[in-house]
């Protein structure tokens, strides 16, 4: 008996997983120790963080210069953070757009390299 409720639970608990909301938004990457700072924009803030340190960690970084800072200063030197939420948009389009042009914002007003 025990093993079928297990099953149920873990059944319940992915259809969960893809039934949840992802939220948009802009995110910075900041390594003070090279003094730089990256921006870039994700359809999934939650999900982002792990898919880049991955990229980083396998050297495949398509951006050279934020691997380059990973590379001389090790992963403690990076910090992660969510600088602005999107409100969810259901059109697709809107919301590249709208996550294109925050981007771009905060790329300018962080000094940024955009990623």
């Amino acid at each position: 008996m025990a093993n079928v409720v297990g099953k149920e639970d873990r059944k319940a608990a992915v259809a969960a997983y893809k039934e949840r909301k992802s939220v948009a938004g802009v995110f910075a990457l900041r390594c003070p120790s090279a003094g730089s700072v990256w921006v870039g924009g994700a359809p999934d803030l939650d999900k982002i963080q792990n898919r880049i340190w991955f990229q980083l960690k396998m050297g495949g970084c398509p951006h050279r210069s934020l691997q380059a800072a990973w590379n001389a200063y090790g992963a403690e030197s990076l910090v992660f953070e969510v600088v602005e939420r999107l409100e969810d948009e259901e059109l697709a389009f809107a919301r590249a757009a709208a996550l294109k042009a925050r981007v771009a914002h905060w790329v300018a007003a962080l000094g940024a390299e955009a990623i």
